[in-house]
């Protein structure tokens, strides 16, 4: 979908849901924070085209990428992980997902909407965003989100729903051998299993409210990217009320805890203690109609823009649980990074420098 220009923005998502209700606005565009306390960036456009065609893939244009600074640094990174495990173990939560950043820096300006394009090229369904953040108040003027989220978080179409979290994550290999390997290790994980169960369950729980059935199935399924292997779960479910729309159900079910953890708020503490405010990484990004129509999906392997177009900053995150090892969960995080780099024409081993 495309959307261009703003007739009003509504930095409180919460007062976008009711207008879209009451039917003061004819659809909302743009993105929730991580925390929803915080400014969104949504807005009533003035003109709003939805269409199931693809986004235009761009092949990544070669350009100078340096890392400016890592947030924090490897070493850091680990041992957060260590005491989080510590607190799990403990009884303090039961997971909590655990994000580091590189700040990177580039020889030529980035087009956000070329960019777009370029995150499009490396995923097999074209699925890619370019949000501007303007909307969201001057700490935010000039400013986009950038990706490709392969985590659907909600499509509402009628009273038809349908979500397909992620949780669970392994880099894959160029070797066929190795990468059926490390495809199978991740689908008998004990240790992902548990962490991909308490999305699911999260989910469900959310969506009870809302709808009178839904659906779940016993396992979930074995999803690839470029760069990796995913457990997900297709859910759907029927709404019980058609007045309900996609940004309530949105808002409803953000954070998951593929981004968030278990119990929300205490995992919420943890991760504000630790990496301080997530802006709009771990939110959501999508649209609303005036039918309540919409799709919602997951802010990650994703692009934050600064105004001047050379500064950017990209995230990267795992689900931490009692079994997890932080050298491993150091090594997630910099897979995940590829998705990002390799959209920017960047290598993807300068995430792992002085890992």
């Amino acid at each position: 979908m495309s959307a261009v220009g703003q007739a009003r923005a509504y930095p409180n998502p919460r007062e976008a849901a009711q207008a879209l209700r009451t039917g003061e606005c004819s659809g909302v565009v743009g993105a929730l924070p991580f925390d929803l306390d915080a400014p969104a960036a949504l807005w009533e456009p003035v003109d709003m085209t939805v269409s199931t065609e693809q986004i235009d893939p761009i092949h990544p244009q070669r350009r100078g990428v340096t890392v400016v600074a890592r947030e924090p640094e490897p070493a850091e990174h680990m041992r957060r992980v260590a005491s989080l495990v510590e607190r799990i173990r403990a009884g303090e939560a039961g997971k909590v997902v655990l994000a580091r950043a590189l700040t990177l820096g580039t020889d030529e300006a980035v087009d956000p909407i070329a960019l777009a394009g370029a995150f499009a090229s490396g995923n097999a369904t074209r699925n890619a965003f370019a949000v501007a953040l303007d909307a969201a108040g001057e700490r935010y003027a000039g400013q986009w989100i950038v990706g490709a989220s392969p985590e659907l978080l909600v499509t509402r179409r009628g009273r038809e729903v349908f979500c397909r979290p992620y949780a669970g994550t392994v880099p894959r290999s160029a070797d066929p051998v190795v990468d059926e390997q490390r495809a199978a290790s991740l689908r008998d994980s004990a240790k992902d299993l548990a962490e991909h169960a308490f999305v699911v369950e999260f989910l469900r729980e959310r969506l009870a409210p809302f709808c009178a059935d839904i659906d779940v199935p016993d396992q979930p399924a074995l999803l690839s990217t470029g760069e990796l292997w995913h457990l997900a779960t297709p859910i759907t479910a029927t709404l019980a009320d058609p007045a309900t729309t996609a940004l309530d159900l949105a808002l409803a079910m953000s954070p998951t805890p593929a981004l968030g953890g278990t119990p929300s708020d205490v995992a919420a503490g943890l991760i504000a203690h630790y990496e301080g405010d997530r802006g709009f990484y771990g939110g959501a990004v999508g649209w609303c109609d005036d039918e309540g129509d919409g799709d919602w999906v997951v802010t990650i392997r994703c692009v934050g823009v600064a105004a001047d177009r050379h500064r950017l900053t990209t995230w990267a995150g795992g689900g931490i649980v009692a079994e997890s090892d932080p050298a491993v969960e150091l090594a997630e995080t910099t897979a995940k990074f590829a998705t990002a780099l390799r959209a920017l024409g960047a290598d993807p081993a300068i995430a792992a420098e002085s890992d």
